[in-house]
């Protein structure tokens, strides 16, 4: 079984397309959908119960990494597959994850375009055929066995921010990551709402912050003021 978790905080815009569109493309039983929210004020849970999903949960603890953790304690397949509420999946998601596990990949994540003609976030989508840990991103989504995960004792839950490059910089130290060559489309909201240019310098200080190593609460601090972020 494939299990698909999903962190959410106030997404009840989003979470029932999701929800829908991973149930209608996954074969019948191989399939679990784990929403964990994070106490959303705008039904968002309830969103996603009456979408479909297999189980809801209520995270302990808000932020990403927490709530991806507590889904994967809590989800029954032995593969994984983080999904952010905002994503439009592949509608092969579930054989192309099954057929890349099956010839030893043990993680994983798709590339991607975003929802926008937008010349210069062709640019940027273009980036994410490439290895580079730059190219990289959690909303590319990301498989991962549950023995490798365990493995690595999942997300590291003192990354408020940038949760989804820590764990990749770790899988790669443990087993080959794999880039499947099909997208994902992913929401251009921050670069709608902020502009092109002032998202790429703020994505640019969170990178060099988390390279030079200083804490993640004060990745998150900077990022959050460089950005109108919801």
């Amino acid at each position: 079984m494939l299990s698909v978790i999903i962190p959410t905080y106030k997404e009840a815009a989003n979470i029932g397309r999701l929800v829908a569109e991973l149930r209608r493309h996954a074969p019948a039983g191989a399939v679990e959908i784990v929403v964990v929210d994070a106490a959303s004020p705008d039904g968002t849970a309830a969103a996603a119960r009456q979408a479909g999903a297999t189980t809801v949960l209520q995270s302990p603890q808000p932020g990403r990494a927490a709530q991806m953790n507590y889904g994967a304690r809590h989800a029954r397949g032995e593969v994984l597959y983080f999904v952010h509420a905002d994503v439009g999946i592949h509608p092969d998601y579930a054989a192309t994850i099954a057929a890349a596990v099956a010839r030893g990949h043990a993680a994983g994540c798709y590339r991607f375009r975003f929802d926008s003609p937008h010349p210069l976030l062709r640019i940027n989508s273009y980036g994410t055929r490439f290895k580079g840990i730059m190219s990289r991103g959690g909303d590319q989504t990301l498989f991962i066995t549950r023995a490798l995960f365990v493995q690595l004792d999942g997300f590291d839950e003192r990354f408020v921010i940038m949760e989804d490059f820590d764990i990749i910089q770790r899988i790669r130290k443990a087993a080959p990551f794999f880039i499947v060559p099909q997208d994902v489309v992913v929401s251009a909201r921050k670069y709608e709402t902020n502009g092109w240019l002032r998202v790429q310098l703020a994505n640019l200080t969170a990178f060099s912050l988390f390279f030079l190593k200083v804490p993640p609460p004060r990745i998150a601090r900077t990022y959050k003021a460089l950005l109108n972020y919801r």
